[in-house]
């Protein structure tokens, strides 16, 4: 099989795999108990409140299938699936929650600072942790890498949203206003269109510094273990020791032999940058009040906002998806070796 065949079956397979995700989801919205129309019935029967007996005999079943209507509920699942494909993929459908907007309205508001959060937190990450990890692994064993890893895991085991309550907690002023170093929530300040293009730049820079410290975190560890025991695997291999025999020095057999190979395994994870806006965004954005792609999909799920659940959910398969495909074409570039028949 060669490459283009590969990729182009990959590719293929992308249509079933979001057919499958996203018709399962879609059964799954439309069976659960506490859906929008319950909620609405709910409602007309004055609530939890056991006292309004008239209120409840008065809804009628004509009112109740309006209601299903209304929300889309009266159609057959295979029927209301494809229309939902057929519209945009639900992305023109109105909110339940903000009727006044479509589902692609309200995740297009909140794309583009998620975005931000995403592609900070992942570069940083990478800056980070490549280099920690080359030096753990040229110094196995030692102080450094002892400390190192002692730290390390001591920050892996710290829940990422248990480690924004700390932040919060100890760097924006809610115990003692000493510590009031940054903005409590948010992602800008009330200000923020008064403020010349440098203050508006510093003050986004504020608001996002401990929410990407916590985006950091979640990865540090893996990253950082990943890349010091893929150096120290590529070192013990046979060709070192023949770049070796042949004269060359360690360093050099490392820096420029070595590495290469060693990056492999962290490179081809670039293909998850396309995944970016939605890393580990959901319960970091509702502890620093971010209004971001994480919290808009936590209020849907809470509110039984299905459409735009059902919008986010489009998305994130059809980036994740292609993802890994960008995975693989990243793969076959940087290691040539690979057998696309196995």
């Amino acid at each position: 099989m060669n490459r283009l065949d590969y990729l182009l079956r990959r590719i293929f397979l992308i249509i079933p795999t979001f057919l499958g995700i996203t018709f399962l989801c879609f059964s799954i919205c439309r069976f659960v108990p506490g859906g929008p129309v319950e909620q609405a019935l709910a409602n007309m029967r004055g609530g939890n409140n056991p006292n309004n007996v008239t209120m409840q005999t008065q809804i009628s079943q004509a009112q109740i299938q309006q209601l299903r209507k209304h929300y889309g509920f009266d159609k057959p699942l295979l029927i209301a699936y494809k229309d939902w494909l057929s519209d945009g993929i639900g992305m023109n459908t109105p909110s339940f929650k903000f009727p006044n907007k479509t589902a692609w309205q309200l995740i297009s508001s909140r794309f583009n600072i998620s975005l931000i959060f995403g592609i900070t937190g992942f570069i940083l990450t990478y800056l980070i942790c490549i280099p920690l990890g080359i030096i753990k692994a040229l110094k196995n064993g030692g102080r450094f890498d002892m400390f190192s890893s002692l730290i390390i895991f001591v920050g892996y085991s710290i829940p990422s949203f248990a480690f924004g309550m700390l932040l919060k907690m100890l760097f924006c002023g809610t115990s003692d206003k000493f510590f009031d170093f940054f903005p409590v929530a948010g992602f800008t300040s009330s200000n923020f269109e008064q403020l010349s293009w440098y203050g508006q730049l510093v003050d986004i820079s504020m608001h996002m510094a401990l929410p990407v410290l916590c985006y950091v975190i979640g990865n540090f560890a893996v990253l950082t273990i990943l890349m010091k025991n893929s150096l120290l695997e590529e070192i013990s291999k046979e060709y070192i020791r023949t770049v070796l025999a042949k004269g060359a020095t360690l360093n050099r057999a490392i820096w420029f032999h070595a590495l290469r190979n060693a990056l492999i395994p962290l490179a081809t994870g670039l293909g998850s940058i396309l995944t970016l806006m939605f890393s580990g965004a959901v319960l970091i954005e509702q502890v620093f009040e971010i209004p971001g792609m994480g919290r808009l999909s936590l209020d849907a799920i809470v509110s039984r906002d299905y459409p735009v659940f059902m919008g986010i959910l489009a998305l994130t398969s059809i980036l994740g998806l292609l993802g890994r495909v960008l995975s693989d074409v990243l793969y076959m570039i940087i290691d040539p070796r690979i057998d696309l028949g196995k």
